[in-house]
């Protein structure tokens, strides 16, 4: 791993990810979360501030130990229990089938290698009566946007540490077995082929 992708990138994920329209769809989002809740792809914790008494404990799984410990510092400052694993949501994940209430991700698929093993991951450990809550940022409608957003994604993934603008958030969430029930699809202010996001919830 370059120091780049070491040291800079994790900080520059922090940063822009701290945006003031981000911020309010994590108020809106992340106190849906209820019972055992799984983070995939919790990063420096910025949804840890949102989480409500519903949340009996946060499992938050991520591979960049930079991002980790800025999320420590921040579980300091909630009051539901929080346990930080240092892996890939790809990788076999410590839980038992069945085992989850919630699952959260945010921000998160663009950047996996294989965003499709992870959520097949979420799927075997969540309960049949569980909830995926997600928000991501992909692939827009506009033919225009699109055509941008593939010509401009192979450097976007060099600087961005692997994220990509061009997944389609929902057929990848239903590929994985998921129904989706609600899906709210909207550019966010900024850059168009940086900001049509995916906004929703899926069993």
């Amino acid at each position: 791993m370059s120091l780049y992708a070491k040291y800079v990138v994790p900080r520059l994920v922090d940063f822009g990810m701290r945006h003031k329209s981000a911020a309010q769809i994590r108020s809106e989002l992340i106190p849906l979360a209820q019972g055992t809740v799984l983070e995939v792809g919790i990063g420096s914790g910025l949804n840890l501030p949102f989480y409500s008494s519903r949340a009996n404990s946060v499992c938050g799984v991520d591979p960049s130990l930079e991002l980790l410990d800025m999320a420590r510092k921040r579980a300091k400052e909630t009051s539901v229990p929080i346990t930080l694993l240092a892996q890939s949501a790809e990788e076999t994940l410590p839980l038992e089938g069945q085992s989850v209430d919630t699952v959260v991700v945010t921000w998160s698929l663009c950047s996996m290698r294989d965003p499709l093993r992870a959520l097949r991951q979420v799927r075997r450990v969540l309960r049949s009566t569980g909830q995926l809550l997600f928000v991501e940022h992909g692939l827009a409608p506009d033919a225009r946007v699109r055509t941008w957003q593939n010509r401009i994604n192979p450097v976007w993934r060099r600087i961005g540490g692997g994220c990509n603008l061009n997944r389609k958030i929902d057929d990848l969430i239903r590929s994985a077995g998921f129904e989706i029930s609600e899906l709210e699809m909207k550019y966010l202010p900024g850059p168009k082929p940086l900001t049509y996001t995916y906004r929703g919830l899926a069993r």
